[in-house]
């Protein structure tokens, strides 16, 4: 399966029988990003969430109390 990132464009393959291929085949709000991507986003969030100025926004569900 053909894959675009939505970030960078990048086009990618991945194995049609891989889970995210039919996650992403079978509802398609769901998004793909690329290796490359994905690591730059949580090398800058940890860089965020260590100045200390970081809040997390949680909802009210009370399920969220566990966090």
């Amino acid at each position: 399966m053909r894959v675009k990132c939505v970030i960078c464009d990048e086009i990618g393959q991945l194995p049609d029988h891989d889970a995210l291929a039919k996650k992403l085949r079978n509802r398609p709000i769901h998004t793909f990003m690329c290796a490359d991507c994905n690591k730059r986003i949580e090398q800058k969030t940890l860089a965020r969430v260590a100045t200390g100025n970081f809040i997390f926004r949680r909802s009210s569900h009370p399920i969220e109390k566990n966090f």
